[in-house]
């Protein structure tokens, strides 16, 4: 679909005002009733009365799990911990998608690598089926150890990537100047944990040391501030909060200029891969995207 369709842009302004005015909070903590596992065979397993859930990847197979509600629009948080020690030739996938062919996604992959080498944080954002927007990043502390937050604020006007609440990326709505933006199709949160020792360690060169599995990703404190999609209909009305509301701001918030400091210092010090500075990938110009 052309971002600059008339049709899209007049269904898009009728339904703004229906979306920007009241939200769903989801059911904090209990991934019992935010999420089903999928596949595994007994790999994944929700622990705790609701409180853990775990992927596990053995040479066999991996594991995964999905949301059991669809989104269009939220502010999302989880909190993983990653697969310790030696993890090269892993993935563990979390992200947001749609279905079908012309799908949109917001993507963390987390690429295992040697014990003592940092993971690196893989970042993607897919808007009507086409991707190749990856930007790359060290983080500035040990994701195996304990506990962190990875965020997902989703609106109108952007998609923010976010670690223990520091801004790592932002992705605007550059639709003005032909960049289709994820607005349209709403999308369900997946996990999963597999074995990509093709691609994911060096590129391929390090393989998955299966003496070391099973490997194991933990998952816990889900929270979404989110409008949820059900039967063809957003759980948003017009009867409720506007997005002034402190419950509601997600849905208009925008970097400040703190936040936006925090987001430079990040890709100063910790990115290490940025597709806006590939000119040898697209040797006929920058995406458009990069430049607005």
């Amino acid at each position: 679909m052309a971002s600059s369709s008339t049709s899209s842009s007049v269904k898009f302004m009728v339904l703004l005002p229906i979306l920007v005015s009241s939200l769903i909070v989801a059911t904090v903590g209990n991934l019992n009733q935010n999420f089903d596992i999928t596949w595994g065979d007994g790999r994944a397993n929700i622990l705790n009365n609701g409180e853990l859930l775990t992927l596990k990847l053995d040479k066999a197979s991996g594991s995964g799990f999905q949301s059991k509600n669809e989104y269009l629009f939220g502010k999302i948080d989880m909190q993983l911990k990653l697969v310790p020690g030696n993890s090269a030739g892993t993935v563990t996938a979390y992200y947001l998608s749609s279905k079908g062919s012309t799908w949109d996604e917001i993507d963390f992959e987390f690429l295992g690598n040697l014990s003592g080498d940092p993971y690196i944080l893989h970042t993607n954002v897919f808007s009507q089926g086409k991707g190749n927007r990856e930007q790359q990043f060290y983080l500035w502390f040990d994701p195996t150890a304990d506990f962190h937050t990875y965020s997902i604020l989703w609106n109108p006007q952007c998609i923010i990537y976010s670690v223990d609440g520091t801004p790592i990326r932002e992705f605007k709505n550059s639709e003005s100047i032909g960049v289709p933006f994820p607005k349209n199709q709403p999308m369900r949160i997946y996990s999963s944990l597999w074995n990509a020792d093709d691609w994911a360690t060096r590129g391929g060169l390090v393989k998955t040391d299966w003496s070391q599995a099973p490997f194991t990703a933990s998952y816990r404190n889900f929270k979404a501030d989110a409008c949820t999609w059900s039967s063809g209909a957003s759980s948003c009305s017009s009867s409720t909060a506007s997005p002034s509301s402190n419950s509601n701001s997600w849905l208009s918030q925008e970097l400040d200029s703190a936040s936006q400091e925090r987001l430079k210092w990040v890709q100063k010090n910790y990115m290490i891969y940025n597709y806006c500075s590939d000119t040898k990938r697209f040797p006929q110009g920058l995406p458009p995207e990069c430049s607005a």
